[in-house]
């Protein structure tokens, strides 16, 4: 029997998980298993590096799941600061380029996975390329931003964006003794929220010493005559910057998969069916951050970049390769994140999306508390759910509070991704206990309420 080969392009979560998987189901006697990664590191946690600048992780190696030697002693062969530059479909092989001595090289292949991540945004301004400035995707980003903080002639820093990592490196930066302001093109941050639930973000980062300038678009970075950052210009304002994060944002990192003639999709990551196998290529799969995933509330396709569902493709993928199969039926867009004390969780829809999606829907916001409300530590939350006008089926959640606050969406993404309506959630049997809830979940009060404003429109 011939021993197949399989390589795989990306080194960290989906990619590794794939091989790892593909291992454990197939020897070395019947799969070589090489892989391809560009960068020092594998199977990192990309969502701890914030964590790690702020100082609440003691090092880098700490977000390191496994070790380029642990792979390596499973039986992978994995080359580091090797960046795969051509995929040539029809022969079935790929080019690498060693990054530090230049040399190039084909390797054949007889099945591919593609799991090349995703990039930062940076956006096409004058200075963007400046000294100072950094995106933060990978461990390598991280460690290049703590040398610059290590070496920063002030103490200002300036975040462009707000979203989850936007958010999340300005506490990181506070936590360093900088003096932030967050330059936001949003009206408030966090536009994985509605507005109105931005809007209790926004207070928030400000009550803990960060400046935000939100409805404010990035005109130039400046610089000084030695080529460092100084400052970001919008159309109204000059602020002074000794360092600059980008948290615009990222993109599907799918250049070489495109030049290759692989499919993507509207929002530029790779197209794959259910077993995360590229549309229309029997033996190439994708998953990660480079693809595009199914809503399963909406429908449509979207891009998500998160370690979960990249774990998760490759645990599919590796099942496949190795002949047995496996699926990845979609998400429901699930997230939490927190600044200081204040916890943000989100699920399915929000307002616009369920616009696009041509659906009709009620809105309900409640306020409750993590606890009984006579217990002590009890801290307010607010929930806001969103439930189709006709069905009352349950379209999204999102919650912004204290401690204990974030990790309730999860029983709003259970009940998404059953279909259930809110009156069926109304009766859901979730634990109590006055430490942990009042007698009735927020949860439960938002799909209460929601209940019966989607009677009084109507339904049925």
């Amino acid at each position: 029997m011939s021993i197949e080969r399989l390589v795989v392009i990306g080194g960290d979560a989906a990619g590794m998980s794939a091989a790892s998987r593909a291992r454990r189901l197939k020897g070395p006697e019947e799969l070589e298993i090489v892989a391809f990664e560009r960068g020092h590191f594998t199977s990192y946690s990309a969502c701890g590096i914030p964590y790690w600048v702020g100082g609440d992780v003691a090092g880098r190696d700490d977000l390191v799941a496994r070790t380029p030697k642990e792979h390596r002693a499973r039986g992978i062969d994995l080359r580091l600061r090797t960046e795969v530059t051509e995929i040539d479909v029809a022969g079935r092989r790929v080019r690498a380029r060693a990054v530090d001595s230049g040399a190039c090289s084909w390797t054949s292949y007889d099945k591919l996975v593609v799991a090349t991540g995703a990039r930062p945004v940076r956006p096409d301004l004058p200075g963007a390329d400046a000294a100072g400035v950094h995106g933060v995707q990978t461990l390598d980003d991280g460690q290049a931003l703590i040398d610059t903080l290590s070496r920063a002639r002030g103490r200002r820093a300036v975040v462009v964006g707000a979203g989850y990592i936007g958010v999340e490196m300005a506490e990181a930066l506070i936590n360093r003794g900088y003096e932030v302001t967050v330059v936001n093109r949003g009206s408030e941050p966090m536009s994985t929220l509605d507005p109105d639930m931005g809007r209790l973000v926004h207070v928030a980062m400000e009550a803990m010493g960060i400046a935000m300038v939100n409805d404010a678009e990035v005109t130039e970075v400046c610089t000084t005559r030695d080529g460092r950052v100084r400052a970001v210009r919008t159309e109204d304002a000059e602020y002074p910057a000794d360092v600059v994060v980008l948290g615009i944002g990222v993109r599907p990192e799918t250049a070489l998969a495109q030049a290759a003639g692989l499919p993507v999709g509207g929002h530029g990551g790779l197209l794959t069916d259910l077993a995360m196998r590229v549309r229309g290529h029997q033996e190439i799969w994708a998953g990660g951050d480079c693809v595009e995933v199914l809503d399963l509330v909406s429908g449509q396709e979207r891009h998500i970049a998160l370690g979960t569902h990249a774990n998760k493709h490759g645990q599919v993928i590796g099942a496949n390769v190795a002949g047995g199969y496996a699926t990845f039926p979609g998400v429901v867009g699930t997230a939490v994140s927190k600044v200081c004390e204040l916890e943000i969780a989100r699920t399915g829809l929000r307002e616009k999306d369920a616009h696009r999606a041509g659906l009709r829907f009620e809105t309900v916001t409640v306020e409750s508390t993590s606890r009984a409300g006579y217990y002590p530590g009890a801290s307010p939350m607010t929930v806001k759910m969103l439930a189709e006008r006709r069905t009352g089926r349950l379209l999204g959640v999102q919650i912004v509070g204290r401690e204990g606050a974030a990790k309730r969406v999860d029983v709003a993404a259970v009940a998404l991704t059953a279909g259930m309506t809110v009156e069926q959630m109304t009766s859901l049997d979730l634990g109590y206990a006055p430490p942990f809830s009042p007698v009735w979940d927020p949860v439960l009060v938002a799909a209460r309420k929601a209940t019966a404003k989607v009677h009084g429109s109507g339904r049925g």
